[in-house]
């Protein structure tokens, strides 16, 4: 019998070089191994014939191959292998890409079940082969698991067969009554059927228990987190500046943003250090609010520091920060990677006497040779981006400072709570009555070359845009999709040599990125083509257009943080969404982002219609990874798992009820690296 603390290398078909490739993935123990759960599965009960294809759908079909597959080099690094199968009434053109292996192992007259994309073009059927099985499997449901080199789906697939005929867990996590009320199936039979079902019933069935478990875990621990004593801080603030500071404002706060700064000054009249969220859509002003706070912190004699994701934005704060403060005597101070060694050693020396009011930084900011005086109060702008111990690493800097956290990423309140369930939270819901409203248009390929147009119009005027591609490189293309740097090429050669353009994406180094933006920001770049990594960035109020392709393969919330980069300024700004194809459900979703730009009723919407994926475009920086638990898919779920948890907790407090000790085990070995949880 297998353990769930077993090595993986100990596992039938690992052993040593296997189980290097096997870590690679996460998984060093057989525990690992069995939640290493399939990201996929091939349904091989719908093998049909040629002519029952969906055309520019993914279809298997079942055919003989009429000879062996032709090479044809496309260029260096990409060969395309081409040939024919029938199924006796129809033939269909096949190619596989850069798959010498799968290409070499057909056999001339031999039956197979092909999967891939169908198209019809010139009365012939053509498909892009993704893999290839034998006939055999007709019947059966494959799982397909996340792969490394070396170490295919099949390969972890045969190895996990191996491992669950010889392992049963050692306890359920679930509490029986929690389990038997919530109709959830046993542990064991999870793990088998998600593993290898017999029905697509079979994997729903095993998924509803794996998600609620992880759900329940986590919002458990989330819960004890909150409810943990923060400690004892000295930073407590005696009276409120907060009047004295909105006069000197050249604007009114709105409502919301009053409560905001009511909200963390009545916290850091406390003892216990605040712990804050500020979440609030693009343009809502949470910049302000943060400014509030952090005026009234200093003038109570503590030192505040100010964390931002990228140089570009820590630089954007350090300007706006500066005019906020001007006349006030506060000083504000800018520390990044860029910052020479001189002014560095300066800045260090003046933040560890005390001089400096406000530090604001990048990561800089947690080197153990930036020492505080007196950090009271701790902000961080654009939260995911930071992952807990960063946060965590700023606060050591001062003695339990208190913590502002913004995010300027619109989501429901019950997710929120989920997400950020160790923080308070204070929502700015209003915008600011000066908040000029961008103009929205979704339109198919064929207004490509008059989006063209409309974008020199502006750049002729002395405006600049964007325009947004989801894919960095070629190989990396799925269908028509232009990939950034090809777009790049293509555009600086052709329609718009005539000017400046800017090429951003993530694999660029950081200094590499800061330079491009710098030049956007200071109009050296008219036209900047990226990638989603302008999603948080710098204020450009002279930028007026973003043109975002492929608009159907982003989310809702994502197209609208895009959105957020133009309509800054004075000018007015449009927003133009370009789709490879404006289908019926295409329309729906890219119609929600023309009625409105509330980004609140926007995520709503994408909870709703958006289906599986990421909502933030990356994990949730800072939150113990989940394997298969997708918060937004289900919300039903969400919300019965936060039910449980209430039950549980009404019940047992501590979790020290026997029913309850797996269950606080588990919280415990999630929580314990990024949380410390004890």
């Amino acid at each position: 019998m297998l353990h769930a603390d077993t090595d993986i290398r100990f596992v039938k078909g690992v052993g040593e070089k296997r189980a290097q490739l096997f870590r690679k993935l996460g998984v060093s123990t057989v525990s690992e191994l069995v939640h290493l759960y399939p990201r996929d599965y091939r349904d091989l009960n719908a093998v049909g014939y040629i002519a029952d294809c969906r055309f520019n759908e993914y279809n298997y079909v079942r055919a003989y191959i009429a000879r062996k597959p032709s090479e044809n080099r496309i260029r260096k690094g990409m060969t395309i292998y081409k040939t024919e199968a029938t199924d006796g009434f129809d033939v269909i053109h096949l190619s596989i890409f850069n798959n010498t292996y799968l290409a070499k192992s057909l056999s001339e007259g031999v039956e197979y079940i092909f999967y891939g994309k169908v198209t019809y073009s010139r009365g012939a059927f053509e498909m892009a082969v993704q893999s290839v099985d034998n006939i055999s499997e007709i019947g059966k449901i494959r799982p397909v698991y996340p792969q490394t080199a070396g170490l295919t789906s099949r390969v972890i697939s045969s190895v996990m067969a191996g491992a669950l005929s010889v392992y049963a867990p050692d306890y359920d996590v679930i509490p029986e009554k929690i389990r038997e009320k919530n109709k959830l199936c046993t542990l064991g039979y999870a793990l088998h059927n998600i593993h290898f079902p017999e029905s697509m019933q079979d994997v729903e069935k095993a998924r509803k228990r794996l998600m609620f478990e992880e759900l329940l875990v986590l919002q458990l621990g989330m819960a004890k987190l909150k409810g943990r004593d923060r400690g004892y801080t000295e930073y407590v603030i005696k009276k409120d500046y907060s009047e004295e500071f909105f006069r000197k404002l050249p604007f009114t706060l709105t409502n919301a943003q009053q409560n905001a700064v009511s909200d963390a000054v009545r916290d850091m009249g406390l003892h216990e250090p605040m712990n804050r969220l500020l979440q609030g859509d693009v343009g809502s002003g949470k910049t302000a609010v943060a400014a509030s706070v952090i005026y009234t912190a200093v003038k109570n004699g503590m030192q505040a520091a100010l964390m931002a994701p990228t140089s570009i934005l820590a630089a954007q704060h350090y300007n706006t920060f500066k005019d906020f403060f001007e006349g006030t005597g506060i000083n504000v101070e800018l520390i990044v990677g860029s910052t020479s060694a001189k002014k560095k050693k300066e800045i260090k020396r003046r933040t560890e006497n005390g001089e400096i009011n406000l530090l604001i930084g990048t990561h800089t900011l947690i080197q153990s040779d930036v020492v505080f005086e007196k950090l009271g109060l701790v902000v961080t702008d654009e939260q995911h981006r930071f992952g807990v111990r960063q946060r965590s690493s700023l606060c050591a800097k001062g003695n339990r400072p208190h913590v502002l956290v913004m995010s300027a990423t619109p989501i429901p309140r019950t997710l929120a709570l989920i997400i950020y369930g160790d923080l308070d939270l204070s929502v700015l819901n209003e915008m600011p009555p000066n908040r000029q409203k961008t103009d929205t248009y979704a339109v198919d390929v064929s207004y490509r070359e008059r989006v063209y147009a409309y974008i020199k119009k502006h750049l002729d005027a002395g405006l600049q845009g964007y325009i947004v591609c989801p894919l960095v490189e070629e190989s990396e293309m799925l269908g028509d999709v232009s990939s950034a740097k090809e777009y790049f090429e293509k555009l600086s050669t052709g329609e718009f040599r005539n000017y400046t353009l800017g090429l951003l994406h993530g694999k660029m180094k950081p200094k590499e990125k800061d330079k491009v933006m710098t030049e956007f920001s200071e109009g050296k770049i008219q036209l900047l083509v990226s990638t989603t990594v302008i999603e948080v960035g710098v204020d450009v109020p002279n930028a007026v257009i973003m043109v975002i392709e492929s608009a159907e393969r982003f989310g809702l919330s994502q197209l609208h943080q895009l959105r957020g980069r133009v309509g800054r300024g004075r000018h007015k700004s449009t927003c133009i969404l370009i789709a490879t194809s404006l289908g019926e459900a295409t329309k729906q979703r890219l119609d929600i982002m023309r009625r409105t730009n509330d980004g609140f009723k926007i995520a709503d919407e994408d909870l709703k219609i958006r289906g599986p994926g990421d909502f933030f475009g990356e994990r949730q920086h800072g939150l113990p990874e989940v394997r298969i638990a997708d918060m937004l898919e289900d919300m039903v779920l969400c919300n019965q798992s936060q039910q449980a948890v209430r039950e549980i907790l009404d019940d047992d407090p501590y979790l020290e009820k026997k029913e309850n000790e797996a269950l606080n085990r588990e919280i415990k070995n999630l929580f314990k690296e990024e949380y410390n949880l004890n």
